[in-house]
């Protein structure tokens, strides 16, 4: 974190900034389904933050632009402001205004729960990067948890792959024309309230969300000339979620879980599991986390997305080097179809100020009525190096 002086109307204004600008490698390793795809994209990425606090630090102004250049695939490249937060804080309350990044979640193989934010789904399959989300947030603290209120202006269109990337059905969405089950000021807003708090040993949340839902719906459509089209379409939903955590001593218990109403016939989702860690192994080498979830979603074969009776097993290394290695591997297999996906994750500073990151995606057994199916030639290696300032 550095700062900087800024001059305005005689006064010096501090802003405390940091950065990252990286190069991605991503390459594939079959052919692709469609000619216009390819099998290799390099693409650069730049996240700036700056920071300036004011009023004996009870207030202060985020600003987190980031920008993304991909080779070949247009709708990859893109800039979007992560956050642009206004923060007043008091003893017992905090008023955020602005573009920010909101997580609720306790899960490693999914955030089902997660919903403020859209998902960035050009940057990463793993669907964990967001998009800035516009909103007022109030938060009011107290010794039986924390109340969350959100107002949340300015819907967000979700990301998707253009006619030259890779990670798509063989007809691209079309993103140029989404449609909305309501319209006007209707469509952009959302109203979301969540209770958290720390008991002893457990971590707690309590969450509601009404308003057009993050996650659409895919319409297949035919026009006279017998061409598909795939649209986007954005109903207005009900969600209520609870996610709970509970760490005894070695032992970490995560559970997170939803009942959503207005898309289709109301379902419920969860994923839960558990992580046992084995400490300072081989003379304090490394620790060793044994990682298990389950992924249901009551939908069954008929639900839209890839997860619906899966069990994840995972392993988490993390060394005990200056450099902060660390390297997740794992599996999900699907109990009825025994389909499953492969994922390696790894991270390991270099000197003081670089970072290299490795990931490796593969899908094996996808029969053709998963909706996972699209994906079946997307075996691919994922590595990019980063540098921060």
């Amino acid at each position: 974190m550095c700062t900087v002086l800024l001059a305005n109307s005689s006064k010096l204004l501090a802003f405390e900034y940091s950065g990252t600008i990286g190069i991605e490698s991503l390459g594939f390793i079959n052919k692709p389904l469609a000619d216009a795809q390819h099998n290799h994209y390099l693409s650069g990425v730049a996240e700036l933050e700056l920071i300036h606090e004011w009023d004996s630090g009870s207030q202060s102004l985020a600003f987190v632009p980031f920008y993304r250049y991909s080779q070949h695939d247009s709708k990859r490249s893109h800039f979007d402001i992560r956050e642009l937060t206004w923060l007043k804080a008091s003893d017992n309350w905090e008023l955020r205004t602005g573009f920010r990044k909101v997580f609720w979640g306790v899960a490693e193989s999914q955030h089902i729960i997660d919903i403020i934010n859209q998902t960035d789904l050009v940057e990463n399959t793993d669907t964990e990067d967001k998009l800035g989300q516009p909103m007022i947030n109030l938060a009011l603290i107290h010794d039986w948890g924390t109340l969350d209120l959100y107002f949340l202006t300015g819907f967000r269109e979700r990301t998707f792959s253009g006619t030259e990337g890779r990670f798509r059905s063989p007809v691209a969405i079309d993103v140029d024309h989404p449609r909305f089950e309501e319209n006007g000021a209707q469509r952009h807003l959302a109203y979301a309230a969540r209770w958290s708090h720390n008991i002893g040993d457990w971590d707690l949340g309590l969450a509601h969300f009404y308003g057009t839902g993050r996650e659409p719906t895919i319409l297949v459509e035919q026009d006279a000339s017998g061409n598909l089209s795939l649209i986007p379409y954005y109903p207005i939903i009900n969600q209520t979620s609870i996610d709970i955590q509970a760490t005894k001593g070695a032992w970490l218990w995560k559970l997170e879980s939803l009942m959503r109403s207005g898309q289709g016939e109301t379902f419920l989702a969860g994923t839960g599991g558990l992580e046992y860690t084995f400490y300072n192994l081989f003379d304090n080498l490394f620790d060793l986390g044994l990682v298990s979830e389950y992924l249901y979603d009551s939908r069954g074969k008929h639900a839209p997305i890839v997860f619906q009776d899966d069990i994840l097993a995972a392993l988490r290394f993390g060394f005990s080097d200056t450099q902060s290695t660390q390297i997740l591997a794992g599996v999900i297999f699907d109990r009825g179809s025994n389909s499953k996906f492969y994922n390696i994750e790894a991270s390991r500073r270099l000197g003081d100020s670089f970072k290299l990151e490795i990931e490796a995606r593969f899908f094996s057994g996808i029969l053709n009525t998963d909706p996972a199916f699209i994906l079946r030639d997307d075996d691919h290696f994922r590595a990019e190096l980063s540098y921060f300032f």
